[in-house]
């Protein structure tokens, strides 16, 4: 048994073991109680979907490297989230970006998010009504005007569909108030809008001129350009080329666009006025949760001065007018995404948006809104699926490889280390616990997506742990060599390996980092691996290699020597010291006395 002396000078290892079997336990249970027991396969693993956009603008100047390089910064953050999720963007020739989207997740909806490249603008909302009946717009101010059976914006806070026993009602209306305050009554209270469309990720575009006119006053007073009731009279927005080809290409102008309540399976169309505010002078959005004034979930948004000033003078405008003059649309790519109501001037540069937002609604339009502008327009020139099947092949052939080198080193840890190779195997084994589980559950928490450089990565952190136990194992049996017994032996062998294993493991770490800060694409998955793994090395060699090494010197089976354990001093050529035999006095100082 072990005296308290002994366990000051050998420190506790039981609570280092005990410490690391707790936390690999807690991330094996965290990865099975949340379903995501293996890691996410990256798009050359596990296949995906390749979209090819194509630049487009009016001035061919504009496509440039300069204007492409921002734009794939800008969709690289829409789907790729915090960078490590295996999305590639990346620029091919003068005018194209390609993007790979691996299979799994939200796929669709990370397509849909790369497609949307037009511009984001607030414009108010001039006249509304569903679309495919044929109707005049109901002018601001005259509710009853919507035709009979169909769903419109109203004063009352409801909107319904058309007329059928069965239909439901469309969702209630989203209001939009100042900044977020302490008040339950501060906030705007619920008033009618048509259901929004599906978020996607957005962009800003050119400003509209500050004298623009109001068209909301224009079209009550039946003063609205004859063109624009023309085309709100013709437009069926269940007919694609039409949702298209009545749209104005310029932002200062009015037009009509249109949103799709998918709960309903209902078009709405809307005559619009030209753009108020500007996308770009969007600041911050974000999805908030009122447990102030139990009004559930909200978008919280916040101006530049530019945008500060505008929406300002628009909200005091529309603040004036009846449902539906009193909202402004939130336009994307010419569809509406939001278009909620107004009932004060807005001014200080913040603004929420509230009603009844789920938390997938909230987020979806703060999305809308929280991201720049991209510097050019591009359309989906080819959308691809790429397959997994070459892939699996390569990772087949480099999990082989693995294999391979793991009994490699096997087996000359039990020849060489022999019970000391256990020691290892048993090490090799926490680490790759520990890295399954974090992989798995990164793959689920920011998107971490394992490709094949990945893999490489993490059969090189074999040989990074390996080496740092022969660091270790060498120091020992060193201290051995010299006479020491083995308990000594594994306390002064530990400050020398420990100082050569932390030396080694930064130069790792350190070159993993710069290749992670430098690099794009499947590199950084090579590095973020390489860098995760020389972390779990110190880890595991310090709270289970040299804590497991103490508790098995005091042994009989290691601390005797046994041939089998991997210590023996005979075999390792030690030899013992010579005890009670004194100095011979040189030759010199022997004819000195004499």
């Amino acid at each position: 048994m072990a005296t308290p002396k002994s366990r000051s000078r050998d420190g506790y290892p039981g609570r280092a073991l005990a410490l690391i079997l707790v936390v690999t336990v807690g991330l094996v249970a965290l990865m099975f109680g949340t379903g995501y027991t293996k890691p996410r396969l990256g798009i050359d693993l596990a296949g995906g979907t390749s979209v090819t956009l194509t630049a487009k603008s009016d001035d061919p100047s504009a496509i440039n490297k300069a204007n492409l390089d921002t734009a794939v910064g800008i969709i690289q953050k829409r789907v790729n989230g915090m960078g490590v999720s295996e999305a590639e963007v990346q620029t091919q020739g003068n005018s194209n970006i390609i993007v790979n989207i691996p299979d799994g997740g939200n796929t669709q909806e990370s397509i849909d998010k790369v497609g949307d490249t037009a511009k984001l603008y607030f414009r108010p909302v001039l006249a509304a009504a569903p679309s495919g009946v044929s109707a005049q717009p109901q002018p601001s101010g005259s509710p009853s005007s919507a035709p009979s059976g169909s769903a419109s914006p109203s004063a009352s806070g409801s909107a319904s569909a058309p007329a059928s026993p069965s239909s439901s009602a469309s969702k209630a209306g989203r209001a939009v108030s100042g900044a977020l305050q302490a008040d339950p009554t501060s906030a705007a209270s619920g008033s009618a809008s048509a259901p929004a469309t599906g978020s996607a990720a957005p962009s800003a575009g050119a400003s509209a001129p500050a004298d623009q006119p109001d068209m909301t006053a224009a079209l009550t007073q039946g003063t609205a350009p004859a063109e624009l009731q023309k085309q709100f009279t013709a437009l069926d927005c269940s007919v694609k080329e039409q949702r298209k080809n009545y749209q104005s290409s310029d932002p200062a102008q009015p037009t009509v666009a249109c949103s799709y309540d998918a709960e309903q399976g209902l078009w709405y169309k809307f005559a619009l006025g030209g753009v108020a505010v500007n996308g770009q002078d969007v600041t911050k959005a974000q999805a908030v949760y009122d447990t102030q004034s139990a009004k559930g979930w909200m978008v919280d948004l916040s101006f530049n001065d530019a945008g500060s000033k505008a929406f300002a003078a628009t909200t005091g405008k529309l603040a004036t007018q009846q449902s539906p003059g009193n909202q402004f649309a939130i336009v994307l790519d010419g569809a509406v995404v939001s278009h909620p109501y107004v009932s004060e001037s807005i001014t200080g540069g913040s603004a929420v948006i509230s009603g009844t937002f789920t938390q997938a609604d909230a987020k979806s339009l703060g999305n809308v809104l929280s991201y720049g502008a991209l510097p050019l327009d591009f359309v989906k020139s080819d959308v691809t699926t790429v397959s997994p099947q070459l892939g699996s092949d390569q990772l087949k052939a480099g999990l082989i490889a693995g294999l391979i080198g793991m009994v490699l080193v096997v087996v000359y840890s039990l020849v060489y280390y022999r019970g000391l190779g256990l020691v290892s195997i048993a090490g090799l084994v926490v680490s790759a616990v520990l890295t399954w589980s974090i992989m798995s559950l990164l793959g689920a928490g920011v998107g971490f997506a394992l490709n094949l450089p990945a893999v490489c990565g993490a059969i090189v952190a074999i040989g990074i742990t390996a080496d740092s136990f022969i660091v270790y194992f060498e120091r020992i049996r060193d201290e051995v060599r010299e006479g020491a017994q083995l308990r000594p032996a594994v306390q002064r062998a530990w400050p020398r390996a420990r100082r050569t294993i932390l030396v080694s493991d930064f130069v790792s770490f350190l070159c993993a980092a710069v290749l992670y800060l430098v690099s794009v694409g499947k590199v950084q998955g090579f590095a973020f691996t390489l860098g995760l793994t020389t972390l779990l090395d110190v880890v595991v060699i310090f709270l289970f290699t040299k804590p497991l090494i103490t508790l098995l010197a005091r042994t009989k089976f290691f601390s005797s020597g046994h041939p089998w354990s991997g210590l023996d001093p005979k075999r390792l050529g030690a030899r013992p010291p010579i005890r009670g035999s004194r100095r011979r006095p040189a030759p010199s100082q022997q004819t000195q006395e004499v």
